[in-house]
């Protein structure tokens, strides 16, 4: 026997997407096909129990996103709540004369539970009811929707700058990036829809007056004219009716409208409402006392209800006693943890009490363990991972692991950087707030701490996390503490890359190389040049920044050179020109016209007379002229560099290596270019001449 097979559409998966049409088909329904009065029961019970779903999930919510189909949620509740105020109002006035129950046992009884007997008591209290729903719940919400929409469509152009800047520094990946992206846009759009939202439920609660007015006056017209009925008979039955409509219809309004407010007006954090209610509004003991005793001072008045200002005051106290308690035991049980146990005999020294110093350390203070702690999900141990990939990645080689752990004789909130045990860079770093960096196009100042980026000495202000989305809506760059030391990291990394290329990692670097061409290698090393001869000459290329991913080309170009020269200048200098595309690339992207500094023509023939009468190493430039020169130099560079244009000066390939090593100290951003090293398919315009004065 052949079993029933269900088409497509309502097959798994597929009947979530048919879902919504019904849904809404249904609800239009609602309004035009006359409903019976248990099928109102039905609709009313349903109604109140998604009204009471929509505020529990939003109590449990702890991001605004988390809970994305809200704003549709609210368009969807709106409708369907209209959709049974149509339908019961049919009911009503076709079958009203019949008794309170003709629409239904839930408008019955909703009726009766605020009516209690007096007509008059129940529509004051129904238009209590609906005013509070209206001027106060739904109009806060609509308005902190609105703020918050226009402040996250203000703030995204920094949002995009931070992320920009995350994955510029190798913190992030590109689908991360791509991740956060979507999500600034969610948001703007999350706050957008409900702005939008929030119109309809104010102007259901506009309507719901209006329904109820419309069922009193029309259940009177009929019950009187079409029924017969008395006036007093009329009213009764009709006012019950209709004011258990618009209750039943009110209450759930009012309760989604209470969790649309929860939903915009609670600031980002890692707890639900409950937790951070708990955890802030009951945290001090000196607020809960004083509390207990102005209502215990209330509770002694004569008149007062002693019995209930007394204990709630009692149970304040209590409250407070507790808490102190607690926190007074907190510290004693931390002391029990950390205690030292018993000191061992003392040993005799032994070559395992030589600790081997670290190539790269990281060491923070005891506020910043947070960051880097497994346990605690530390975002700053991810982060060095994305480091050292992207590192290897660009320049080329593995750079040794970060050993991180706490130092207590740092600051709190400072770390400090070490490279082979010696301190290479240090700064302050405030968990739970964020650095405000100044891109030099901001349009306003922020309070809060003033300092500079560690990294690059940018002016900056560290903010609290309540600031963030405004500092990012005035032009700032705004990063948390763990992307701070992040980036430090990354840029003293990048800076010391030389220092970090030991033998090990050379040696490391061609084993690599092996597995794909090793007769390259074996060519090389140790037949024609040591391994400390490479090492040199890929440190000498590090030092001025010029990348070693390209290792066939360099192996190759040694390979030819090291015939006939074992010099590490000569053989730095060869594989230069060899990679001369991928300098010029790296020095300027995009472009086929080269932007540079020369050397005047005197002054060159002075440099090339200096350097054949003192040898390679330049010891016999005159300290006059190397003033000058360095002068003119920085002066030309800062020159270039408030043209936006990168600082790079071209001279003859036999100068190149003197002058390289002459500014590198006073002038780290300057690039020194030989001739040879320039493709042929380049451009070269000159913007300005170095010892034009001499």
């Amino acid at each position: 026997m052949n079993s029933l097979k269900l088409p497509a559409w309502m097959s798994g998966s597929n009947s979530k997407v048919v879902a919504a049409p019904i849904l809404i088909i249904m609800m239009l329904a609602m309004m035009v096909l006359p409903l019976p009065a248990m099928a109102l029961d039905m609709l009313f019970t349903f109604n109140i129990a998604l009204s009471i779903i929509v505020l529990l999930t939003a109590l449990y919510t702890v991001k605004p996103l988390d809970f994305m189909v809200f704003p549709t949620v609210l368009l969807v509740s709106t409708m369907l709540r209209l959709s049974l105020n149509v339908a019961s109002t049919r009911v009503v006035l076709t079958e009203g004369h019949n008794g309170p129950d003709a629409a239904g046992k839930v408008i019955e009884a909703f009726g009766h539970f605020l009516i209690g007997g007096n007509y008059t008591v129940g529509i004051v209290v129904f238009i209590i009811l609906t005013i509070i729903n209206f001027t106060v719940v739904t109009k806060g919400a609509g308005r902190i929707a609105e703020v918050g929409a226009r402040f996250a469509l203000d703030a995204m152009p920094g949002k995009q700058m931070a992320i920009d800047a995350d994955l510029n520094a190798g913190l992030i990946g590109e689908q991360d990036a791509r991740l956060r992206r979507t999500q600034v846009a969610q948001e703007a759009e999350f706050y957008g829809a409900m702005d939008g939202a929030s119109k309809y439920v104010r102007g259901d609660a506009i309507a719901g007056i209006i329904i109820t007015v419309i069922n009193v006056v029309g259940g009177l017209i009929v019950g009187m004219i079409q029924h017969d009925m008395a006036f007093s008979n009329a009213i009764e039955n009709y006012t019950l009716l209709a004011i258990g409509d618009g209750l039943v219809a009110q209450i759930p309004s009012l309760i989604i409208s209470t969790a649309a407010g929860i939903v915009v007006s609670r600031v980002a954090s890692e707890q639900d409402i409950g937790g951070q209610l708990v955890g802030q509004l009951f945290a001090k003991p000196q607020v809960l006392y004083i509390a207990a005793a102005i209502i215990g001072g209330m509770g002694v008045i004569p008149g007062m209800p002693h019995v209930a200002f007394l204990f709630l005051a009692a149970v304040l106290a209590g409250a407070a006693y507790m808490i102190t308690q607690r926190m007074k035991n907190a510290p004693e049980v931390e002391a029990e943890i950390a205690a030292p146990a018993a000191a061992p005999e003392v040993e005799e020294a032994t070559w395992q009490d030589i600790v081997q110093v670290d190539t790269l350390g990281l060491e923070v203070g005891y506020r910043l363990i947070p960051l880097v702690d497994k346990a605690q999900s530390g975002e700053l141990l991810r982060r060095i991972k994305g480091i050292r990939k992207k590192f290897a990645q660009e320049v080329g080689f593995l750079s040794p692991p970060v050993h991180i752990r706490d130092n207590l004789e740092l600051k709190p909130s400072a770390y400090r950087i070490t490279l082979k045990g010696v301190e290479v860079g240090s700064g302050e770093a405030h968990a739970g707030q964020y650095l405000a960096i100044n891109p030099g196009m901001v349009t306003g100042q922020l309070p809060g701490v003033i300092t500079s980026d560690p990294a690059f000495g940018l002016p900056a202000t560290w903010i609290d996390a309540g600031m963030r989305e405004q500092a990012q809506g005035m032009g700032y760059t705004v990063v948390d503490a763990g992307t701070v030391v992040a980036t430090h990291l990354n840029h003293l990394i990048t800076t010391h890359a030389a220092e970090l290329l030991g033998r090990q990692e050379v040696q490391a670097l061609l084993d690599h190389l092996t597995r794909e061409t090793p007769k390259l290698v074996e060519d090389l090393v140790p037949k024609l040049i040591t391994l400390s001869t490479l090492q040199k000459v890929l440190q000498n290329l590090l030092i001025e920044g010029v990348h070693i991913r390209d290792m066939h080309t360099i192996i190759e170009t040694l390979t030819e050179t090291a015939v006939y020269t074992q010099d590490v200048n000569e053989l730095t200098a060869q594989v230069r020109v060899a990679l001369g595309r991928a300098i010029v690339q790296q020095l300027f992207p995009s472009t086929n016209e080269l932007s540079v500094m020369t050397l005047d023509n005197r002054l060159e023939r002075l440099l090339t007379q200096a350097l054949q009468a003192s040898g390679p190493e330049g010891a016999g430039i005159e300290p006059g002229l190397a003033d000058t020169i360095a002068a003119q130099a920085e002066a030309a560079t800062r020159h270039q560099e408030q043209m936006g244009l990168t600082p790079v000066l071209l001279v003859p390939a036999q100068l190149r290596t003197l002058l390289a090593r002459f500014l590198r100290r006073a002038l780290p951003q300057l690039k020194v270019l030989s001739h040879a090293e320039v493709p042929d398919t380049k451009t070269i315009r000159v913007t300005s001449l170095v010892g034009g004065q001499t």
